[in-house]
């Protein structure tokens, strides 16, 4: 890696790659840096029919196709993970090295929320996964569990569905917050089977992987004990912003402000997709972000 860019993009999943592909294809100097595989929560994904012009495709075609349309301008492609960014949109990695960027694009996106419970962590790789798509396979003809009642946790149900002896799915409340034409898939399920108004609190082991799961009742806190060999837990997301926390430019839950041009209150730090404070965590979305961070940085380089 050179030391010097214009554009710096942290992150390669749908916002990272699209700020890539508007930024290089513009002429600027852009170096990605992205700590895992390109695509993001992409590659985690089994379809996806809600990206427009696209009726339905697999998570990890879509991100090989947007990754090399990305880089197909030259845009620099690096592994590395970062430790900090500063004011003078110094790049902090965790080798040692600094890159420096005229513009800094943050598209780290969000990681899965722990249920933090016992027997969680020590379990996790050994049937505690947030990846049906990566780990659905050694789970095949056994019975597994799904924490949650959202669309992640039920799209990733049916998954497993196709895979697992049966899926049982445990949410807190009565009633699921998907969409309904999800709900109708899993009401029609015979292998998905639903428990109610019930939270996790301890995975079991045996032989130093999961056995199972010891549920509570809300109301009654009567507690019962599922049997199972891997459990997903789907309970919520939080941003990647650790490299960014000195800088004054997030809100009380960890996520980045910015402006309808999608920069912070540091002029030349921008950041997109899920890292940032919004509504709506989509692949398209994510796509939008990137592409006006791009943008903006493109115009204020070139001064145009």
């Amino acid at each position: 890696m050179e030391r010097q860019y214009d554009l710096v993009i942290i992150g390669a999943g749908p916002a990272g790659l699209s700020a890539a592909l508007y930024g290089s294809r513009a002429g600027l100097k852009t170096l990605i840096l992205e700590n895992g595989a390109p695509g993001g929560k992409l590659i985690k994904t089994n379809k996806i029919s809600n990206y427009p012009g696209v009726k339905e495709i697999e998570g990890t075609q879509l991100a090989m196709d947007m990754f090399e349309q990305a880089t197909s301008f030259q845009a620099e492609y690096a592994y590395g993970e970062v430790n900090k960014i500063d004011e003078n949109k110094d790049v902090y990695l965790s080798d040692g090295s600094v890159v420096n960027g005229k513009a800094i694009i943050l598209a780290t996106g969000t990681k899965e929320r722990l249920l933090n419970i016992p027997g969680e962590k020590e379990n996790l790789g050994h049937g505690v996964s947030f990846c049906a798509v990566c780990d659905g396979a050694f789970f095949r003809d056994k019975d597994v569990v799904v924490i949650g009642g959202g669309n992640s946790a039920l799209e990733e149900s049916i998954y497993l569905a196709g895979l697992a002896r049966s899926v049982t799915i445990v949410i807190r409340r009565d009633v699921f917050r998907a969409e309904e034409h999800i709900q109708s898939q899993i009401e029609e399920n015979e292998k998905i089977h639903v428990i109610k108004k019930h939270i996790p609190v301890q995975i079991l082991s045996s032989e130093g992987k999961v056995s199972g799961i010891e549920l509570e009742n809300v109301d009654t806190h009567e507690k019962q004990v599922i049997e199972c060999s891997g459990i997903f837990p789907y309970v919520g997301q939080d941003p990647n912003t650790d490299c960014v926390q000195d800088l004054g430019v997030l809100n009380e839950r960890g996520y980045v402000l910015v402006d309808a041009n999608c920069q912070t209150k540091i002029p030349g730090i921008y950041a997109a997709g899920d890292v940032i404070d919004k509504e709506l965590r989509q692949v398209v979305t994510a796509c939008n972000d990137g592409a006006i961070a791009a943008q903006h940085a493109f115009h204020t380089i070139k001064g145009i």
